[in-house]
């Protein structure tokens, strides 16, 4: 069934389109995600889908009695009541069916004809029908579990909204949305106040639903494990492709491919018809060929290649070499008033870590960048910072401290004034700010143009410890995968805070989960953690349940005689179920092999050619040549034998789930 149908979608801004003759269609029950670079109108195409932003053409047919749910990036109005009663009013037609019942009880008390007050009774068994139904589908015990999963507190659901943060009010928007469930469900990046556990929350919830949902997010992961179909805004327009994110990669390659090979065909047929009509012009054997040259040409109607858009690439510069500990927390407590984030708190940073800092909203992840950044001093302890370190600092409030009546350039060029224009205007060009993009006030930028105003500061006054808080927030997806891509590059040492689960997966060696003012320490991605805590509750369910489970044996035993196809379908459906986990998690595991070893093999053949550098005799005339020979084969050798025990990893937890997908029983 069909739940919309946009037709001709046309949309510009002055001079600026950001819609021209884009038309779909969104089934019941299809996952869409919906990508492109930031400002290209992915949320314009959700605020016009919502009713919130005229067309200057085209329509779009939503099916008659379609319930729509929308969340937009930011929550602009949001009710003032109880956040429980927020939720459970999300859902409109209770309280009408209740005064409902109201008046045809209060009416069958004054009402003496019996044949009128069996028909009010009827009536009043069909409303407390309708209020069971009501309940049963839209409970208040679904409510508060959703607002638990999303990370609301149950000694909270009474607090009024106006109390919350923004970040918040969010995610109570999102809890009434997914409390209606509705039968189209638009949400805009939203996972960007979400901590870990809310997100993986989300992931599950978003899974088992029945609603057709339209998704823009800028973690990777995200879009794969959701999507079905790719929506993209492309130079060429709005277009649509089967299959997750991934998918889209590989089928838009292949696009780009046919259509050159077509083109360059077109365009050798062009240029041997005009040799053609330019060396018989003038014969009158030729004129009839040549004259069907011309209307041919004149037919021909060129294949758009259609350029790719811009993205940014930059690289950062080889670091200086510092201590073994770049950072190390000794003893540190910290606390706002009565709230005490940590007490006793004490970890070191390791040269060339990847650490990722997880928790929950309010455990004190960001707060810990700002006192290992020196921003902020701890209630107590102490923070030291190892020799030859340059520290630098990315964060959220940043973004709010750069000038708005500055020009990006002298926005830039301010943090090493020492550098030429000409370098500051290449890393500003790395960061798609280029020719007359570079004057542009700040004060009229995006949140991820500012993001990347902030980012190209750092470019040009790198450090050997970099500290990041959201560093993809304000990004789109192809942005966040091209930061991410030239991270995994920089050679220094680096601690970030992240809710995009891409992004950690793709950097993190190690990662540190806050607690209960407490810091956990694992090595390896997310995924490796998530691997870790699977093993602890698995081992506490078996220490819980070693007595109990020969009892429920018995029990289990006595109900498959009672009813063994019922037991038989579940058990099954059960199996599947894992099974289906269980390939997904083997190729996820494989991808990152794959990709482990091919940065494997890049580095063995760079050592090789700095050992041979480093065999000739010649290398010791000069001391500064041989010491930055012999520095960048020491960074080589220790990212090898990082990037080694990674793969190792990587082969034992490949082993382990086959493994166990082995021993599952045949479905």
């Amino acid at each position: 069934m069909s739940l919309l149908a946009a037709e001709n979608l046309c949309l510009a801004f002055g001079p600026k389109t950001i819609l021209e003759g884009a038309g779909f269609m969104i089934n019941s029950g299809e996952r869409v995600g919906v990508i492109g670079p930031n400002g290209t109108g992915k949320s314009t195409l959700f605020r016009v889908i919502a009713g919130r932003q005229e067309l200057d053409d085209g329509v779009v047919h939503l099916a008659r009695g379609m319930s729509l749910g929308y969340l937009p990036q930011d929550i602009l109005e949001i009710g003032e009541g109880p956040l429980l009663e927020s939720v459970l009013s999300a859902v409109p037609g209770k309280s009408q069916i209740e005064e409902n019942l109201h008046d045809a009880e209060q009416s069958i008390n004054e009402e003496s004809d019996p044949e009128k007050q069996l028909n009010l009774a009827q009536r009043i068994a069909d409303l407390h029908d309708q209020i069971d139904r009501f309940e049963a589908e839209y409970s208040r015990h679904m409510a508060e579990s959703i607002l638990v999963g999303l990370g609301f507190k149950t000694q909270d659901f009474d607090k009024p909204l106006s109390t919350y943060s923004g970040g918040w009010k969010m995610r109570a928007a999102l809890a009434g949305l997914l409390f209606k469930r509705p039968e189209l469900l638009l949400l805009d990046e939203p996972t960007n106040h979400l901590d870990i556990p809310s997100l993986i929350w989300l992931d599950n919830f978003l899974g088992e639903v029945d609603s057709a949902v339209m998704l823009i997010s800028h973690d990777r992961d995200f879009i794969n494990r959701h999507a079905r179909r790719i929506l993209s805004f492309e130079v060429e327009g709005v277009r649509s492709y089967t299959g997750n994110y991934d998918q889209y990669l590989e089928l838009r390659q292949q696009e780009l491919h046919v259509r050159q090979a077509a083109r360059r065909n077109q365009d050798a047929e062009i240029k041997q018809s005009e040799q053609f009509i330019r060396r018989f012009r003038a014969k009158s054997t030729k004129a009839r060929q040549v004259q069907s040259r011309v209307k041919r040409l004149e037919k021909i109607e060129l294949v758009e290649i259609g350029n790719e858009r811009a993205s940014i690439k930059f690289q950062f510069p080889p670091c200086q070499r510092t201590g073994r500990h770049p950072v190390r927390v000794d003893n540190i407590s910290h606390h706002y008033g009565d709230l005490h984030l940590y007490n006793g708190l004490s970890a070191a940073v390791e040269r060339g870590d990847r650490i990722a800092l997880i928790g929950e909203n309010g455990a004190g992840k960001t707060t810990l960048l700002r006192i290992m950044s020196g921003e902020l001093s701890p209630s107590e302890g102490e923070i030291r910072h190892g020799t030859n370190v340059e520290l630098s600092y990315y964060a959220q409030h940043h973004l709010e401290n750069l000038n708005p009546s500055e020009s990006v350039l002298n926005e830039v060029w301010r943090v090493n004034p020492s550098m030429t224009q000409t370098r500051v205007r290449s890393i500003c060009g790395a960061f798609l700010y280029s020719g007359d993009e570079v004057d542009k006030q700040v004060g009229v930028l995006s949140g991820g143009e500012l993001a990347r105003v902030s980012l190209a500061q750092l470019l040009v006054k790198p450090g050997n410890l970099l500290l990041m808080d959201e560093p993809t927030n304000h990004l789109d997806l192809m942005s966040s995968e091209a930061l991410a891509e030239t991270l995994d590059s920089y050679d220094g040492t680096l601690v970030f805070v992240s809710h995009n689960r891409a992004f950690i997966n793709r950097l993190a060696s190690r990662i540190w989960d806050i607690k209960d003012g407490e810091l956990h320490d694992y090595p390896g991605n997310l995924d490796e953690y998530f691997y870790h805590q699977e093993l602890a509750v698995a081992g506490d369910h078996q220490k819980k349940n070693t007595k109990k489970s020969r009892e429920k044996a018995a029990v289990t035993e006595s109900k498959d005689a009672e009813s063994p196809a019922k037991d038989s379908f579940q058990q099954r459906k059960t199996i599947n179920r894992e099974r289906k986990s269980l390939q997904r998690r083997i190729s996820d595991n494989q991808d990152k092999m794959s990709y482990v070893e091919n940065r494997i093999s890049r580095l063995e053949i760079e050592k090789a050619d700095l050992e041979k550098a480093l065999s000739d005799p010649s290398q010791y005339d000069d001391k500064t040549s041989f010491d930055k020979l012999l520095g960048d084969f020491t960074v080589k050798r220790e990212k090898l034998e990082e990037l080694t025990r990674r793969w190792e990893h990587l082969v034992d937890e490949g082993d382990r789930l086959s493994n166990k997908l082995d021993k599952l029983p045949p479905s």
